[in-house]
């Protein structure tokens, strides 16, 4: 059973060094490990300590939940804890989600996974969702209520450029991460009608969102990420808020704070 656990780590540990691109070699001079004791990690002839772990998964940029894997594999307790949003224990969490919900009305603002799952906004989100067919609200996946054609691609006057800033994004989180569902979605996604606009200057400093509302307003908007720096725990860890900015007076003034 021993054996195997290391095998297992070593195979994990090998994927995340060629993932990240590094030798043996590389990793060792990085982290202050030898190539030789590395190799006998992902060979299975050693067994990594705790610190061992932390201190390569440090170095190679694993997630908290990737780096549960790691772990475990080595025959481990894991360093994260995994609890529902909804337990006693995240009350501090929910409350500064809420907060930084609050702070941003009357902009939109959503609070997503890992896999792009809303799992609260407030209400000036409504201005994203308005309009949006009801099937891709029962199971709301932000990024597939932005691109499908029954969502709010057909009002996105900016498609191209807005889909290729964010398959680009979540293309970079998929190849930082060892998520089978986040790399379906680059697949779906990807398949969606909309082209792409590989320009790298837009002559401007970020991305905008351009929306027509259903109602017919043109708005603008910048987006901003807030995430739990310090979190111990993985659903803190892996929860983005992002907020919607007016970019223009305009949009400011349209929605009620111009």
């Amino acid at each position: 059973m021993l054996e195997s656990r290391q095998t297992s780590f070593g195979l994990l540990l090998r994927g995340w060094r060629r993932r990240r691109g590094l030798s043996q070699l590389e990793l060792g001079i990085r982290s202050d490990v030898s190539a030789r004791h590395l190799s006998f990690l992902e060979t299975g002839r050693s067994a990594p300590s705790r610190p061992m772990v932390l201190r390569l998964a440090a170095v190679l940029e694993v997630p908290p939940r990737d780096q549960n894997r790691l772990l475990t594999a080595a025959g481990l307790a894991p360093a994260y804890a995994e609890r529902s949003l909804d337990e006693p224990d995240m009350a501090a969490v929910r409350r500064g989600v809420q907060s930084v919900l609050d702070a941003y009305h009357p902009y939109p603002c959503i609070a997503v996974d890992r896999h792009w799952m809303i799992l609260q906004a407030n209400p000036g989100a409504a201005v994203l969702l308005d309009g949006v067919a009801p099937v891709l609200l029962e199971a709301p996946n932000a990024l597939r209520i932005a691109l499908h054609p029954d969502g709010l691609a057909p009002r996105i006057h900016n498609l191209a450029q807005w889909r290729t800033h964010l398959l680009a994004r979540l293309r970079r989180e998929a190849a930082a991460d060892d998520s089978a569902e986040l790399s379906a979605l680059v697949d779906e996604l990807d398949s969606y009608p909309g082209g792409f606009d590989e320009r790298q200057d837009l002559g401007g400093v970020a991305v905008p969102l351009q929306l027509e509302t259903t109602d017919g307003r043109r708005l603008s908007f910048l987006s901003t990420v807030t995430t739990f720096g310090t979190a111990l725990d993985l659903t803190a860890a892996e929860l983005s808020i992002e907020a919607f900015l007016p970019a223009d007076e305009a949009t400011a003034a349209a929605l009620g704070a111009g």
